[in-house]
């Protein structure tokens, strides 16, 4: 086993603070190069970014010191989302918002990654220090003290445990965005392309019974847990952690704050919907939970012939804008309208029909996730473990 030592981030690499085109010079933009934000950031994934805008090559030799090549560190350094950390399989270009590390030879990038995900309160803690919007500036963020494994081979060795959970995780969590899209597409073909006229239509609030969640005072701190012994209390952001069906909560409620705020109870395999702020993100609960009031849910009325999986892919495929304009969109819709959202119902034999075809999509969705669920917490168990060396390793090529 070789030597642990402590070194500064910004003698791990060079550290390179990204900048934003002028808006005076549009020509910069085009469709040459990712230029990458901290919106672009995905959840689950260190390679996930997804930009949504692109420099030209005007924009690039412009910014040409700020170029970082595959393999770099990119870290939030800015806001509520601060610490978030990704590598960039191709060369991109970052916002100011974003502190990068392009490694030296000596480190290897995946350990890099991993350490700065074991550091992510440490990163915080900088950006917090007296101000009212969390920064972390590149002096401050070059000074931060790591202490890593001095052998690039023990690096490698100690990553390459990390890496391959996620590796599996990211698969997983690829399959099943190819088996929602089937889903998808099967749905449309059956319900849009070929909707038989004869069918009947009705408005959700007359099949569903429609509750909305609920969030006891913010500043009595003690209605909410982390204990899992507690209810799960889902908000918007577990909705984009989990995919399909809600596992995993960020936070809580004791069983005193539901009965004390009558707090609704959303039942297992029921379909969740966000209608504030961010619109039209959809889930399935997994057990009995809770939701904030940014949440709607639907449970089927005993007459109701429609089952969640078909109502899912039903919402998934709605057009939200159609319920108003794109100024009061973005803000909410409201439960009234929620309700008022008419939907088909297909012939029974044709619901059973969809079901009996759709079902093997959502049972491997559903197990995918399951696995994932325990991979996650696995690798979330070690990463602290190996990054410390609290777990060390037998690396006969280390120093």
């Amino acid at each position: 086993m070789g030597e642990w030592k402590e070194y500064k981030l910004g003698e791990l690499g060079i550290v390179v603070t990204g900048k934003t085109p002028s808006s005076k010079f549009p020509d910069e933009f085009g469709n040459d190069m990712p230029f990458v934000t901290p919106s672009d950031y995905s959840n689950y994934n260190k390679w996930a970014l997804n930009a949504e805008r692109y420099l030209s090559n005007k924009g690039i030799e412009k910014l040409r010191s700020k170029v970082l090549p595959t393999g770099s560190l990119l870290v939030t350094c800015i806001g509520s989302d601060m610490g978030k950390v990704v590598m960039n399989k191709i060369p991109v270009i970052t916002n100011q918002q974003i502190n990068s590390i392009i490694p030296f030879d000596k480190f290897d990038s995946n350990f890099i990654y991993y350490k700065l995900i074991d550091e992510y309160d440490t990163l915080r803690m900088y950006g917090e220090a007296g101000t009212a919007v969390p920064i972390v500036n590149k002096t401050d963020f070059e000074s931060i003290e790591v202490e890593i494994p001095n052998d690039k081979n023990e690096q490698q060795s100690i990553a390459s445990i990390l890496s391959s959970l996620d590796d599996k995780i990211d698969l997983l969590h690829r399959q099943n965005k190819t088996l929602e899209a089937l889903a998808e597409t099967l749905f449309r073909q059956w319900f849009v392309e070929e909707a038989d006229e004869s069918w009947e239509t009705e408005q959700l609030g007359n099949i569903f019974d429609i509750g909305i969640g609920r969030t006891p005072p913010r500043k009595e701190q003690h209605w909410f847990s982390t204990n899992p012994n507690d209810v799960k209390w889902i908000s918007i952001k577990d909705m984009d952690f989990n995919g399909v069906y809600i596992y995993s909560v960020t936070e809580y409620l004791t069983h005193n704050a539901v009965e004390q705020f009558n707090v609704p109870i959303i039942p297992n395999d029921c379909v969740i919907l966000s209608f504030k702020m961010t619109i039209g993100r959809l889930a399935i609960t997994t057990e009995k939970m809770l939701s904030n009031e940014a949440i709607a849910h639907f449970i089927p009325k005993t007459e109701s012939k429609l089952f969640s999986v078909f109502l899912y892919l039903f919402l998934k495929t709605y057009k939200f804008e159609l319920l108003g304009s794109t100024s009061s969109i973005v803000e909410s819709i409201n439960s009234q309208m929620i309700k008022e959202i008419v939907i088909m119902i297909p012939d029974e034999k044709k619901l059973k029909l969809f079901r009996e075809v759709i079902k093997p999509y959502f049972t491997k969705i559903k197990t995918n996730q399951a696995q994932i669920s325990t991979l996650t917490q696995l690798r979330d168990t070690l990463l602290p473990k190996l990054m410390s060396g609290e777990i060390r390793l037998n690396c006969d090529s280390c120093d």
